[in-house]
């Protein structure tokens, strides 16, 4: 389906996208509830290194760990409610671009990778949704899902 038809199909639908700076403030919103659970669980381990190069250290070997906490609240989050603390937050949502309704489990876990994998690259999906019609990302692209306004 080209943009011209997908942008009346969602006018058709009553469904206005989401703009930049929303889905930017939900980002960051998710970002620091991830941060806080995650040192919330590793934070008395923290504590009692006798040096900041030791708990950078401890920290650092925990990355990957990091990364699939932040995978799985995307996904989870996205299959089940359409939308992240962060995106409920700020009132937007996102559905599957050709059923318009919240996407499927493996969607989910696609786009959310993928969200990871745009982080590492410094966000130069997002730069690119900012230019694209449907204000679309990268991870929106491959897994084929919209944000709307909630």
């Amino acid at each position: 389906m080209d943009n011209d038809a997908l942008l009346n199909r969602l006018e058709s639908e009553e469904l206005v996208l989401s703009t930049i700076n929303r889905r930017a403030f939900a980002m960051f919103i998710d970002e620091i509830i991830i941060s806080f659970l995650f040192f919330f669980i590793i934070g008395e381990k923290i504590a009692s290194f006798n040096s900041p190069e030791e708990a950078v250290f401890y920290i650092q070997s925990l990355s990957v760990y990091f990364l699939i906490v932040k995978i799985l609240y995307q996904a989870i989050f996205v299959a089940m409610y359409g939308a992240t603390l962060g995106k409920m937050a700020m009132k937007i949502k996102v559905i599957d671009m050709h059923y318009f309704d919240i996407p499927s489990w493996q969607v989910s876990f696609v786009r959310s990778f993928m969200r990871i994998v745009d982080e590492i690259l410094f966000y130069i999906g997002f730069v690119v949704a900012i230019f694209s019609p449907l204000k679309l990302t990268w991870h929106d692209r491959i897994a084929k899902t919209l944000v709307v306004d909630a």
